[in-house]
């Protein structure tokens, strides 16, 4: 060549994109007058279908007038109007079986697994207010360990320590249990309301966020009278906060908030509903993030330049305060020879969330010492 060649070169770092966590995927039940509102019905939210929902205000017109989908729709709108991925299930009387649905076949809760492939947008706030039985709760832990999101459901049980029985039955991370209920007249207003609040603060504060002392809109007051003290460790809530219930109350400040920031989980470490979502999605964002880096020539600046991008997106999160710190690394010990030749390559990274502010100490002392200046004061 007589002249001068110019190559494009693609090394180095790249941004790691902000991953959708405000996505609410809500499976529910709803019917319709027979004749043209079933078929308009049906027509807007087929069964066992990921629906997508853009305009949830539209789409309480579109809802029906039976069922779980319009008054869940509706708690959800009092909060904000996020994406809602919609799963609409039959209305049977064996209900926990259509609502759960099967896996193999992607129906009842299971289509929320094919919510991306359907919609677009994978559900990272899931729910079925009023459908949740043990065993519909059960099921939604286990679609949403494999969604990496997180679920909110009843703590059933008439009292405080019915409740506290009912949440041995659990131990996963993605779940978060609520007991009693808002007193309005939905008995899944309380799990529909968290649903709208969660997707409510991811957007206005981020995912580190726990759903604790935020202010609920469209609330006059809890279902079950509960003692509450924010200074007495022996009240009704915090014996169900002590069991990693989450509860409702009126708020000292005013208004009505949830109070509780635990999960269900039988790890220490993801304990707060800000650990497991920090986990997930520092999972999604950094897997996406790297895309870019599958079957590129496994050399020693691909793997700086992978090692720089998570690093990147580290000090991002830092410095917005939704994490504490963080780092990647590469371990010689975790990649021998064989393996790197094969293609294979191990990136440890590490990361401390940002936990609750869960409980304050305060030391009250009594003294004698600003007495001291008076003298002074009174010959001023």
């Amino acid at each position: 060549m007589h002249g001068i060649k110019t190559n494009l070169l693609t090394t180095g770092a790249r941004a790691i994109a902000a991953s959708a966590t405000a996505v609410i995927g809500l499976v529910c039940t709803a019917t319709a007058p027979a004749g043209a509102a079933t078929t308009a019905l049906n027509a807007a939210f087929p069964l066992d279908t990921p629906v997508l929902v853009t305009d949830v205000r539209k789409a309480i017109g579109e809802a029906g007038t039976g069922g779980t989908l319009r008054p869940a729709l509706e708690a959800i709108y009092d909060q904000c109007s996020p994406i809602v991925v919609v799963v609409r299930v039959a209305v049977d009387a064996a209900q926990d079986t259509m609502t759960i649905g099967s896996a193999g076949d992607y129906t009842g809760l299971y289509a929320l697994l094919a919510a991306e492939s359907v919609t677009g947008f994978r559900p990272r706030v899931i729910g079925a207010p009023a459908l949740d039985s043990q065993a519909v709760t059960t099921a939604l832990a286990t679609v949403a360990g494999k969604l990496r999101a997180t679920v909110y459901a009843p703590a059933d049980g008439d009292t405080v320590a019915e409740a506290v029985t009912y949440r041995a039955n659990f131990s996963a991370r993605e779940l978060m249990l609520i007991w009693p209920n808002w007193s309005n007249d939905f008995a899944g207003d309380a799990v529909a309301r968290a649903l709208g609040l969660r997707a409510k603060i991811d957007e206005e504060t981020g995912w580190h966020k726990t759903i604790s002392n935020v202010g609920v809109n469209g609330v006059t007051g809890v279902s079950q009278s509960l003692f509450f003290d924010i200074q007495d460790p022996t009240t009704d809530v915090a014996a169900l906060n002590d069991a990693q219930i989450t509860t409702l109350v009126r708020s000292p400040a005013g208004g009505f908030i949830y109070w509780g920031n635990r999960t269900t989980s039988d790890e220490p470490l993801f304990a707060f509903e800000s650990a497991t979502r920090t986990s997930q999605i520092l999972q999604d964002e950094i897997a996406a993030g790297l895309i870019w880096a599958a079957d590129k020539p496994l050399t020693a600046f691909l793997v700086k330049d992978v090692i720089e991008t998570i690093n990147a997106r580290i000090r991002s999160l830092v410095v917005q305060q939704r994490l504490i710190g963080g780092r990647a690394w590469f371990d010689p010990a975790l990649n021998d020879q064989a393996d790197l030749a094969a293609g294979k390559l191990v990136i440890d990274y590490e990361f401390t969330p940002a936990a609750p502010l869960e409980g304050l100490e305060l030391n009250q002392r009594i003294t004698d010492r600003y007495y001291a200046d008076l003298s002074a004061q009174l010959a001023a």
